[in-house]
């Protein structure tokens, strides 16, 4: 048994555990990594990074179908082969020595094995050869372990060895069927994807598609998957599930007809990865999401443990979880140093965004890009708001940038302060359009210097002066 001592012990490698050993480290501290699977974590090689290779290829053919002079150019359908070609090159072929590299060029020590808190500030390592290996921490651990698909309790569901997000974003082979369980981001992506590579897909969306998003997002959503051939059920719910000898799943809903595919996706959700870590030996509940303050310290976890990502359940986003681990990697430097903790409202120490400045983009077709509050959620917040709509397509630089382009962009403005809260925009191409939203809701810019921001000509973009028009001065 080996013992070692670092300043501050990670677990987990996924991009967050990643960004905090990277501020430890460049705080000046020392920073080990403990990881069990690939470093590089869920998004490099199962989620963000595949997923979107799975998607981009369609959305290019899409765009070189909607405009006259391009649409003449293209010939033939969707290479499935070549796009899960390229996808495999954006999961690096499901091998780390690139991750690994980066870690040793950082400064950062790296355990592979199974990382478990056995007490306070020590971790133990168990390698595949069984050998354990005892890391104890000067100041911090930080639980960076991510989350897991949920799979519900659905009869026979888990004998038919339904797919993940794990397994959709790796397959090897394109299923002639597929159904889908869940009608969220994951869901609604991947029936996107795959019905681009030429499965019928049905998704079952008993809470609706993208209940979380504004309404008019779920609605555009299903109406251009249905265009695109997908079935998509609302309110569908599925009593059990079987799978024949001769590999085909029978999925019964608990009403209207029972369906047959050759694999099922399910995406209802996720559940943390904290089952095994340790946390019984420090008095917290194995399994459990982890409850932290704003600068992401465990409440009741001895004020030395701390998690980042999509443990602590703020928000299930690699980027968001980035933002945290810089938060938390900056923290525990400045506390290990007796520095200023800078905690209040927007402060360096602090992850303030996580409250109601979230960006998130949904790759389906079309595109859906929010940040901050939905009209919904800001009156739950108590807010009084004034909500601001306009067509895209209305706007010059959508008409040129696609034919047919349908869209729709969101404003929704704190009328008390009258600074936006809450921006939502969905069309072909709209991702790139969502940081100046981000911007204006997180700088809490007052409408007023917001006309002063004008958008150039003829770009998507003019949407911004089209909403302040209609909200008025």
């Amino acid at each position: 048994m080996t013992n070692l001592t670092y300043d501050v012990i990670v677990l987990g490698a996924g991009p967050v555990g990643e960004n905090v050993a990277d501020r430890i480290v460049q705080g000046g501290l020392t920073a080990a990594i403990v990881e069990r699977e690939l470093v590089g974590g869920e998004c490099s090689y199962w989620a963000c990074m595949p997923t979107k290779a799975l998607l981009r290829s369609a959305a290019a053919l899409r765009a070189a179908r909607s405009l006259p002079g391009a649409r003449e150019a293209v010939t033939g359908d969707l290479d499935a082969a070549a796009v899960l070609a390229r996808r495999d090159a954006f999961a690096s072929h499901w091998k780390d020595d690139g991750q690994v590299a980066w870690l040793e060029s950082a400064g950062i020590a790296l355990h592979r094995g199974h990382g478990r808190i056995s007490g306070e500030r020590v971790v133990e390592v168990t390698g595949d050869d069984g050998v354990v290996t005892v890391l104890a921490a000067r100041h911090a651990v930080v639980v960076a372990t991510g989350s897991g698909a949920l799979v519900p309790d659905i009869a026979g569901l888990r004998a038919v060895s339904p797919w993940t997000s794990r397994e959709a974003a790796a397959a090897t082979t394109v299923p002639a069927r597929l159904a889908i369980i869940g009608g969220g981001v994951v869901a609604t992506e991947m029936a996107t994807a795959y019905a681009s590579l030429g499965s019928a897909v049905t998704v079952l969306a008993r809470d609706g598609v993208l209940p979380q998003a504004e309404p008019f997002a779920g609605e555009l959503v299903t109406a251009a998957l249905r265009e695109s051939g997908v079935a998509v059920r609302i309110g569908a719910e599925v009593a059990s599930a079987h799978r024949d000898r001769d590999g085909t799943v029978h999925l019964t809903p608990v009403d209207g007809d029972r369906i047959e595919v050759d694999e099922v996706l399910v995406a209802i959700g996720r559940t943390p990865n904290t089952r095994d870590i340790g946390l019984d030996t420090v008095g917290l509940e194995p399994g459990s999401w982890l409850t932290v303050d704003d600068t992401l310290r465990v409440v009741d976890g001895g004020g030395w443990l701390y998690a980042a990502g999509d443990v602590n359940r703020r928000v299930l986003l690699t980027h968001q979880g980035k933002y945290q681990a810089r938060a938390v990697g900056d923290v525990i430097v400045a506390r290990a140093g007796g520095g200023i903790v800078e905690d209040g409202r927007w402060g360096r120490h602090a992850a303030t965004a996580d409250e109601r400045a979230v960006p998130q983009v949904v790759f389906t077709d079309p595109e859906i890009a929010s940040v901050g509050l939905t009209a919904a959620a800001a009156e739950a917040a108590g807010l009084r708001i004034r909500v601001v709509d306009h067509d895209l397509a209305a706007v010059a630089g959508s008409a040129l940038h696609a034919e047919g382009y349908r869209g729709r962009a969101r404003m929704v403005v704190d009328e008390d302060r009258r600074v936006i809260v809450g921006f939502t925009l969905a069309g072909p191409d709209v991702a790139e359009l969502l940081h100046a939203a981000t911007i204006a809701v997180v700088g809490e810019v007052p409408l007023d210097r917001l006309w002063h921001a004008v958008p150039a000509f003829p770009t998507v973009s003019e949407v911004w002066l089209r909403l302040l028009e209609a909200y008025g001065r």
